[in-house]
């Protein structure tokens, strides 16, 4: 596969303050590509740099084959781009807005209306052309936003944090838009702070404040980066229980899942009836029940920010 993105030791500086740390990584095309990192960590300023918005402060980065420095205009005929809040107008109806979009991107005429029939298909708006952009609900104005942003079949598309705010089930309904869009050809390279979302790219990078710190797919990232065993631990004091635990030798990491606890486990550590010991020591604590499980990528997600820490 040919590469749709490729980066070169891009770095962004605001002042004294380094936002993007020179990163370097390809994305292939027609892939669903993941860039994950906490609030902060640089995401939404490396794709404003990507998407020609923001100028580099060193590197550089070709996308759809243009350099973002040298040919930042070529760059924005080539590529979509939904911010994390909708990038619609509210006061203007839905097919103004489509018009709009359509209209920014050169789309006139038979090409315009086609695209829009399209857009109101996947939008599920067909017949609510005049309603109010602002009187949609959340998933429907969402894939509204979708459909502008590639309205002009673009080669790649970048969804910053898109589906922040909405509910599972038009998430979930979201995500089949992403896969058909990537089907066709298009790549996505989208931002998400829901991890388990992230399940559906076929690669994935973290950054964190500005770095890069993993690359791979989900499961080479849980394979790779996780070789300790981990339990989940449902008690009651949670906050007793952890720390109780992480002052343990057989223990290697602790952190809070919810209402429950999960810990890594190093060599010194044999049994369950171990962790079940240390914590009934503390008669406050009740446990229901201490059982092995399958990392998730927030696992490995903080697993790596705590590690980046030391």
């Amino acid at each position: 596969m040919m590469n749709s993105i490729t980066i070169n030791n891009l770095t962004k500086r605001f002042g004294n303050f380094t936002s993007v740390d020179s990163i370097s990584f390809d994305v292939k095309e027609g892939e669903i590509f993941g860039f994950l990192g906490a609030n902060g960590a640089g995401k939404t300023t490396t794709i404003k740099m990507l998407c020609g918005i923001l100028s580099p402060t060193e590197g550089d980065a070709l996308v759809a084959g243009f350099s973002i420095k040298k040919e930042p205009n070529k760059v924005k005929l080539n590529i979509g781009y939904m911010s994390q809040r909708f990038s619609l107008y509210n006061d203007l109806t839905v097919e103004e807005n489509i018009n709009f979009f359509g209209g920014i991107y050169g789309l006139n005429g038979s090409r315009l209306l086609e695209r829009k029939q399209w857009v109101l298909k996947i939008a599920n708006l067909n017949g609510k052309e005049n309603l109010l952009t602002a009187s949609l609900p959340g998933g429907i104005k969402q894939r509204l936003a979708l459909g502008t942003a590639v309205i002009h079949r673009p080669k790649i598309v970048f969804l910053d944090e898109p589906t922040s705010g909405v509910d599972p089930i038009s998430r979930r309904n979201f995500w089949d838009l992403i896969h058909n869009l990537s089907s066709d050809g298009i790549t996505v390279f989208v931002t998400t702070h829901y991890l388990e979302e992230a399940e559906f790219c076929n690669n994935i990078i973290l950054i964190n404040a500005g770095k890069l710190i993993a690359e791979g797919s989900s499961k080479e990232l849980k394979t790779n980066y996780l070789k300790n065993d981990l339990y989940e631990i449902e008690c009651s004091n949670v906050v007793d229980a952890l720390e109780i635990l992480e002052v343990q030798n057989f223990v290697e990491e602790t952190s809070i899942f919810g209402n429950n606890i999960h810990i890594s486990v190093n060599r010194n550590f044999s049994s369950t009836q171990q962790i079940e010991s240390v914590l009934l020591s503390n008669k406050d604590i009740k446990i229901s029940r201490v059982n092995k499980i399958v990392p998730t990528l927030e696992d490995v997600f903080i697993h790596l920010l705590e590690r980046d820490k030391k």
